[in-house]
């Protein structure tokens, strides 16, 4: 597991993502009604609508809120109109970061996310300065009970998926983006529980971590990005060892 990922896990177990549940149901709710927009409001023909959908159900996301979503996408109800945009630059040490957004004023967004940059010792770069180190993927988590390492990877090698990895208490299965939704089925008809499945970046190479002091300023550069409302999701390329993660996080 990549070191980005180990520090969610850190937070995720620590209730840190509780404490952000409207954030994550507004971010949700952008998701798909800027992929309604882009592809039309019917998930069997809009792939990324349909993985977005997923992702909110996987959330607990409210089917009213999803629906009223949908029809602000396609313009049956009046509502903001938000646009994806990406950023990208560097936290200390040279960690590559590409920071995916939904915003409704391009021009505040951007100024905010340099902002946030520069005021957390890391710098802002032009667009394709760091896109090129990250693989647009999706991911399953299956929990580990739930079936052996072995029977998964053929089960989901069978249905397209690339990888399988150690995720702690879930089998980590990497597929190419196209193939994250037939994964995903093939593995629920088994009768096997999959905890969510997203779509993702991740990084082709990666920047090891081994200080504390060093540790803390990458992380704090990405939580700050985190925390902006318009900022739907970071990818960076540290690797910071599990027990400097847990020493930093306390």
């Amino acid at each position: 597991m990549s070191g980005h990922s180990k520090w969610h896990s850190i937070k995720h177990k620590k209730g840190a993502l509780d404490a952000k549940r409207g954030k994550i149901f507004a971010v949700l709710t952008r998701q798909i009604e800027v992929a309604a927009r882009a592809g039309g409001g019917d998930p069997a023909s809009n792939a990324t609508l349909r993985s977005m959908i997923q992702k909110a159900r996987d959330s607990s996301l409210p089917v009213d809120n999803i629906q009223r979503a949908i029809k602000r996408g396609i313009g049956e109800e009046e509502g903001v109109i938000y646009e994806a945009i990406n950023y990208e630059g560097y936290a200390p040490s040279g960690v590559a970061v590409y920071v995916q957004c939904l915003s409704d004023n391009r021009n505040r967004t951007g100024s905010e996310i340099k902002n946030i940059f520069n005021k957390n010792g890391g710098s802002f770069a032009e667009p394709g300065a760091v896109s090129w180190q990250f693989d647009r993927k999706g991911i399953v988590l299956v929990g580990k009970s739930a079936i052996g390492e072995d029977d998964l990877m053929l089960l989901a090698a069978d249905a397209g998926a690339e990888d399988i990895g150690d995720g702690g208490d879930d089998w980590v299965v990497t597929t190419p983006a196209t193939e994250l939704h037939a994964v995903r089925v093939a593995i629920e008809a088994e009768g096997i529980a999959v905890r969510s499945s997203d779509l993702t970046m991740i990084p082709s190479t990666a920047v090891s971590i081994e200080t504390e002091p060093t540790a803390k300023s990458v992380l704090r550069l990405i939580d700050a990005l985190e925390d902006h409302d318009d900022v739907e999701a970071v990818y960076a390329n540290f690797d910071i060892p599990e027990a400097v993660l847990t020493a930093v996080m306390g």
